[in-house]
């Protein structure tokens, strides 16, 4: 019994957190973080152009399902395709830029946040040899 009360206080702090963050957030906010977590999952299509500021040309375009990372390095363009995953590793320089451009509207909402669990992830690959 007095692990049941447990299980359901930890349950209640966790809804009152997720009630307390949703609370300080604006719908612009759930929203962007929502199409974030939809792209990162391969689920919205985006277009990601390579131009040159001087010759006022296009370098490169990537389109499809594709998650983008950028830190301080190159950019990392990962896009999901029939037969598997596709990685690019993309630079620029001061006269070339990048821009990622999502190509339809996705319905995602503005009230709630989503949370994403893969098993995958959680439970780690063993291999036996």
């Amino acid at each position: 019994m007095n692990f049941t009360r447990n299980k359901a206080a930890v349950i209640v702090a966790a809804i009152a957190l997720g009630l307390g963050v949703t609370g300080c957030s604006s719908d612009s906010d759930v929203a962007s973080r929502n199409l974030s977590k939809d792209a990162e999952n391969f689920k919205v299509e985006r277009r990601i152009v390579f131009y040159n500021g001087i010759t006022d040309a296009y370098i490169l375009q990537v389109e499809g399902l594709c998650s983008v990372e950028w830190t301080d390095g190159p950019l990392e363009v990962t896009c999901k395709t029939d037969q598997g995953y596709i990685k690019h590793f993309l630079g620029s320089s001061d006269n070339v830029t990048w821009f990622a451009e999502q190509l339809r509207a996705e319905d995602v909402s503005t009230s709630h946040y989503k949370v994403v669990f893969k098993p995958s992830v959680i439970v780690p690959e063993v291999e036996v040899r």
